[in-house]
């Protein structure tokens, strides 16, 4: 029996960020893989198949959720490289950044991005937003194609 696994790509470079992006998605039962990337330059190592994710399988994330301030690479420029790339262009990108300056917002939305999250300073208000963020991107959007793979349920732990 074959399922497909959506994974998805996250790319922040908060230890702490990371770990309640996780949490909350662990909360909602998402059995999602979650690619995990501290910088920019390490995203599109991932994208493109290079460096150290050479050997990783073809297919694009279900969804990237991409913090803006980084290190390397800042987020806007990931942004602006993927929505500008013919083979990646069609993966749905959610800025994830405590970034209120609208300049950040506007320059997001030109590029193509399909969701800005300002990240919620109460630790339950993120918990619910990345819920919501997981459960639509991840379960209830149908992602474009070439963004999962088949897994065997023997794989997958079903």
């Amino acid at each position: 029996m074959n399922i497909e696994l959506k994974s998805i790509l996250l790319v922040d470079d908060s230890p702490r960020d990371v770990e309640l992006t996780l949490n909350a998605l662990a909360q909602n039962n998402l059995a999602n893989e979650v690619v995990i990337v501290g910088d920019g330059a390490d995203a599109l190592n991932y994208l493109y198949r290079r460096g150290s994710f050479a050997a990783r399988p073809a297919g694009n994330p279900a969804v990237v959720l991409l913090d803006l301030k980084m290190p390397l690479v800042n987020g806007v420029e990931v942004l602006r490289q993927i929505k500008s790339d013919p083979q990646l262009k069609m993966i749905p990108v959610v800025v994830m950044t405590s970034s209120r300056e609208e300049s950040d917002l506007v320059t997001s939305y030109e590029l193509g991005v399909n969701a800005y999250i300002v990240k919620p300073v109460n630790f339950q208000e993120f918990v619910t937003a990345v819920k919501l963020l997981g459960s639509f991107w991840a379960v209830v959007n149908e992602p474009p194609p070439g963004s999962v793979r088949p897994v065997r349920a023997k794989e997958s732990g079903r």
